[in-house]
């Protein structure tokens, strides 16, 4: 959970939440779906724990929960579409690298972007940077809204429920979950790697004969 978790504890504890200032908690996660780095599903099972409680209205945290990952995903993926490819293809360091970085982001995304979008939903470590990326690499808008909006309800109904049911053991298991759609995302990744790589040794041995030619 880390330090930040802890800190989101005590918070809860200090305050009681008796009020409606519990419900900053689960807004929280819209800070890591824009791209902040925050512990958006911490802070949705504390809040789930608390409603459990008599403290907070379940079905708000969820809802509030849901809202703010939509929300704050749509904002990083507008970001990263509108300010994020510029910056990648900007001349300086590196310059040719990131361009050959951008062509493989947009094959992968036009290959797995729903996928991505919905896995990384569940997945702690990349769940902050997957809409940027999607807005990097040109998703096409109404795709990824789809996907985005389709992971952010499954994903705050099932942590929010969890959370309101099983409290912190609960939501250990789905983390763990997600560490396995993690590895099959990095497979993803690895697989379209060597087909792109592939791909171009065809193209690069293909214009060798056709000059020898």
């Amino acid at each position: 959970m880390g330090r930040l978790g802890g800190i989101l504890v005590a918070y809860g504890a200090i305050i009681g939440l008796s009020d409606n200032l519990g419900y900053v908690l689960p807004a929280i996660i819209g800070l890591e779906s824009m791209g902040i780095p925050s512990p958006g599903e911490t802070a949705l099972v504390l809040a789930a724990i608390l409603a459990s409680q008599g403290k907070l209205q379940i079905w708000l945290v969820i809802l509030i929960g849901i809202c703010s990952a939509i929300l704050g995903d749509n904002i990083g993926y507008l970001l990263g579409r509108r300010y994020g490819r510029d910056v990648l293809a900007a001349p300086g360091p590196f310059y040719h690298r990131r361009l050959r970085t951008i062509a493989y982001g947009d094959k992968f995304f036009e290959r797995h972007g729903p996928k991505a979008v919905f896995l990384g939903r569940w997945i702690a470590l990349v769940r902050f940077a997957t809409a940027w990326l999607a807005g990097i690499n040109r998703m096409p808008v109404k795709l990824f809204f789809f996907w985005n909006a389709f992971g952010g309800i499954t994903w705050g109904l099932t942590y929010g429920l969890a959370g309101y049911y099983g409290g912190h053991a609960a939501a250990h298991v789905l983390a763990q979950a997600g560490l396995v759609g993690l590895g099959v995302m990095v497979a993803m990744a690895v697989a379209g790697l060597v087909v792109m790589r592939r791909r171009e040794r065809r193209m690069a041995e293909s214009a060798d004969a056709r000059s020898e030619g």
